[in-house]
């Protein structure tokens, strides 16, 4: 069933514009004798006359029922360009795709949000009709338009044809109301639809280092505000446990532990067993053709060597599974070996429908637009990384039948992905109008002498090594505060865990992904600033505000349900507007995939929140004895409402807080 709003909208443009049709024929023809076009005149105005009358009902009941505030939180700049776009919709019904901008006020004084869609369109009658208008006389024929609403509380012109908006004080306070009493919900989805994000992505028999980080955290990030918002999420670890190498790591595994068929082998340290290996295959000979020949018996299931892999992939999962306990990553494995016997269909359907070129013994694809072609199968007729990128896309895309596809890797892989995507869209495997496929990529990860993150002997960083360091770095900050004198053992290590991993996500989730980023411990342990460190501290205050006041989460919700939030002191109004842009910061956040902008948030949040609680006292005391004399509990919800924000926003960041710091 249809939006009956917009069903009956629609059919009262289409009324008015036969008005304005037969009106002017009439007047052409200046005829008094055309009685039968008067008539039918007559007959249209009456029908919409009750179509008007309809359509307001519709809008009333609408309004009403928003009013009463859904279980879900409202993104009030969403709900401003629906009002505004309407308002321009009834000024301008022929201009086609209008422009429509909705931004946060950045001064106070100019109201809450701004509407500056006058500028743009008059550039767009200009280059379309050839009209040069005034941008105020747009806004003023905007601002006359405005339907009655449930939000705005008034508007002004100003300047060259900015709209300012001032919101309802008494309606923001419903919202944050219906915030306290239903928890941070998200606003409704309009479908729910299949996200696949491609993540981490080690290698098998190689430790994890500092530059799966990235990809890590990022990754894992999008994974929680995807589902936050209700989409149905698959997160895969793509992999590389399957080539060349594994004949050569097989090899030296039946020399080392020649009973391993019956014995599982102890191989403690992984890393030094690859490495001896590879310098067997690249110094010895014989042990090199022995190697490609264990390559060929693994790609053929010989169950040896089938046994002899599984166990290099399970000493190599242990190995993963401790940093994804750390960072608190779930996540399924789906590694390069799923997709072989995929690869084979993949050949033959890009050969079918003529669009392989040989190449020197090798078979390529060139895709439209690009420079670099495919190498889909090798010259020794064994595939590569673009023939298994292929598998596995078209795989997400008709067997997972995902509408959303994301692949988070660094941005040195940009340019492949760019050519892995064209080639898919022009064998005609997805409509990237319809599905969304995107690489995320991100920069590297630098040391403080902006270098890239090393050791000081020239290696790459273990990530266990790294994580190590957080701990013990941690635990001294927590001492130096004198934390482990008020703190039992467990609060302490509880402690411990959410200030070392939450401050190394931090660091790497508040600087634009895009960009590479210097890793610092003491810039992100310090508790100044845009840090975790101070976020956590700062929450753990907020929460320790009711318990200082004796007041449980019982007699919170009873409150909720019984008091009005005032937003009558500046810094309220200022905290409640900070809090109910929760959900339009998600949704940009959806749109571009820049997780920072979630961070500069809960920093803006959390310092707003300190604002208020100088200048708005929540809790009287007697200033002799220090009991609490009076409470303010429309300024505790305030509170509670902050902690709950700032919570959502924690878990989506992957960062877990704790109760007392």
């Amino acid at each position: 069933m249809g939006d009956p709003v917009a069903e009956y909208s629609s059919r009262l443009q289409q009324q008015e514009q036969d008005i304005h049709s037969l009106t002017a024929e009439i007047e052409s023809l200046k005829n008094p004798q055309s009685l039968g076009l008067s008539s039918h005149l007559d007959g249209l105005r009456e029908e919409n006359a009750k179509l008007k009358y309809r359509l307001n009902i519709l809008k009333r009941s609408l309004q009403e029922e928003r009013s009463q505030c859904s279980k879900t939180m409202m993104n009030i700049n969403q709900r401003l360009q629906e009002i505004f776009g309407e308002a321009i919709r009834e000024a301008w019904p022929d201009l086609e795709n209008p422009p429509l901008a909705v931004t946060p006020n950045q001064q106070a004084k100019f109201g809450d949000y701004q509407c500056n869609s006058a500028m743009a369109m008059a550039q767009v009658m200009m280059k379309s009709k050839g009209l040069k208008v005034n941008p105020r006389e747009i806004a003023e024929k905007i601002q006359q338009n405005i339907p009655d609403n449930e939000l705005i509380e008034k508007t002004e012109i100003a300047g060259p044809g900015f709209i300012n908006v001032h919101l309802k004080r008494s309606f923001v306070s419903k919202l944050l109301t219906n915030l306290l009493l239903n928890g941070v919900q998200p606003p409704p989805l309009e479908s729910k639809k299949k996200v696949v994000v491609d993540f981490s992505s080690p290698n098998i028999a190689k430790e994890m280092h500092v530059g799966h980080l990235r990809s890590t955290i990022i990754g894992d990030s999008m994974c929680r505000l995807f589902e936050f918002l209700g989409y149905d999420v698959l997160r895969l670890n793509h992999v590389g446990d399957w080539g060349t190498q594994f004949g050569m790591l097989i090899a030296h595994l039946q020399d080392k532990f020649p009973n391993y068929l019956t014995v599982s082998p102890p191989i403690g340290d992984l890393q030094a067993f690859y490495k001896e290996s590879k310098k067997r295959f690249d110094e010895e000979e014989d042990f090199k053709k022995r190697a490609y020949q264990c390559v060929v018996k693994l790609q053929s299931k010989d169950p040896a060597f089938i046994k002899g892999w599984n166990l290099i992939c399970d000493v190599s999962r242990n190995e993963f599974q401790k940093v994804y306990n750390c960072l608190d990553i779930q996540i399924i494995e789906r590694g390069e070996s799923f997709y072989q016997e995929k690869m084979i269909a993949v050949v033959k359907e890009f050969e079918a429908k003529g669009l392989v070129e040989m190449d020197e013994g090798r078979k390529i694809v060139f895709a439209p637009g690009q420079q670099i072609p495919l190498t889909v199968v090798k010259s020794d007729g064994g595939y590569t990384y673009d023939t298994s990128d292929l598998a596995a896309l078209r795989q997400r895309l008709f067997d997972e039948k995902a509408d959303i596809i994301i692949y988070v890797t660094d941005s040195g892989q940009s340019t492949h992905f760019q050519v892995v995507f064209a080639a898919a869209q022009m064998i005609g495997w997805y409509d990237p109008k319809v599905t969304r496929v995107e690489h995320a990529g991100f920069g590297v990860v630098l040391g403080e002498d902006k270098k890239k993150f090393k050791t000081r002997s020239g290696d790459t960083v273990r990530l266990m090594d790294l994580l190590d360091e957080g701990l013990k770095r941690s635990m001294d900050k927590l001492k130096e505060k004198d934390r482990d004198k008020v703190l039992s053992t467990e609060e302490l290590t509880k402690a411990q865990h959410s200030v070392a991993f939450g401050c190394i996500k931090y660091a790497d989730l508040s600087h634009n992904r895009i960009n590479d980023y210097v890793f610092s411990f003491d810039k992100m342990l310090d508790d100044r600033g845009n840090t975790a460190a101070y976020l956590l501290y700062a929450f753990t205050r907020i929460r320790s505000i009711a318990r200082l006041a004796n007041i449980d989460e019982v007699a919170l919700r009873k409150a909720a349900e019984t008091t009005d939030v005032l937003l009558q002191h500046d810094k309220e109004w200022k905290l409640g507007k900070c809090l109910m842009r929760f959900p339009e910061i998600l949704q940009k956040i959806l749109d571009d995939l820049l997780l920072h902008t979630l961070c500069d948030y809960l920093y803006e949040l959390a310092t707003t929140f300190t604002e208020f609680y100088d200048s708005c006292y929540c809790i009287e005391k007697d200033r002799q004895t220090g009991e609490v004399v009076k409470v303010n509990m429309w300024r505790m919800l305030l509170c509670d409402a902050t902690a709950a924000i700032m919570a959502k926003g924690f878990d989506i960041l992957g960062i877990n807080p704790v109760s007392r710091m």
